[in-house]
C-alpha cells in the first residue's frame, strides 16, 4: 500500500492483503529493534538555548535545563519556552526512530504511512 494512490471506496483485497504484510514488516522490525529504540534520546533547545529538554523515545521529559538569563522572562514566557524546548526534543526522538525504521525498511517511508493513513481516517468519517 505504501507509495500507492487509490480511492478508498474501492479498496482491494490486494490493498488489504498489502497493508497486512506492510504491518507485519513493521511488527517484527519492533521486535527486532527495542534495544536500538530503547537507546534514543531526543533533545530540543529554545532558539536562544536558554531552555534544553531530553526526552526518551516515548516522549517522557527525561531532563530540563535553563540557561541563566531564563530568569528574565515571565512564568509564561517561561512555559512556552519550555514546550518549544519539550515539542523539539520529542521531534528528535521521532525522527531517530524514523530513521531507524529506514535504515531497517528502506521501502518504508513512515511519514508517508502516516499522511496516508491520517488521509484514510478523514475521507471514512
Amino acid at each position: 500500500m505504501y507509495g500507492q494512490q487509490f480511492d478508498p471506496a474501492i479498496i482491494t483485497d490486494q490493498h488489504i492483503d498489502d497493508v497486512v504484510r506492510q504491518g507485519e514488516r513493521v511488527l517484527a522490525w519492533l521486535e527486532t529493534a527495542q534495544a536500538d529504540l530503547d537507546q534514543i534520546v531526543g533533545a530540543g533547545e529554545t532558539a536562544e538555548g536558554q531552555v534544553k529538554v531530553v526526552v526518551d523515545v516515548n516522549g517522557l521529559v527525561l531532563g530540563v535545563t535553563y540557561g541563566p538569563r531564563v530568569t528574565r522572562l515571565s512564568s509564561q514566557e517561561l512555559a512556552e519556552q519550555t514546550l518549544v524546548a519539550v515539542r523539539a526534543a520529542c521531534a528528535d526522538a521521532q525522527r531517530q526512530v524514523h530513521d531507524l525504521m529506514r535504515e531497517a525498511m528502506p521501502d518504508f517511508d513512515p511519514v508517508e504511512a502516516n499522511e496516508q493513513f491520517q488521509r484514510l481516517l478523514t475521507e471514512w468519517s
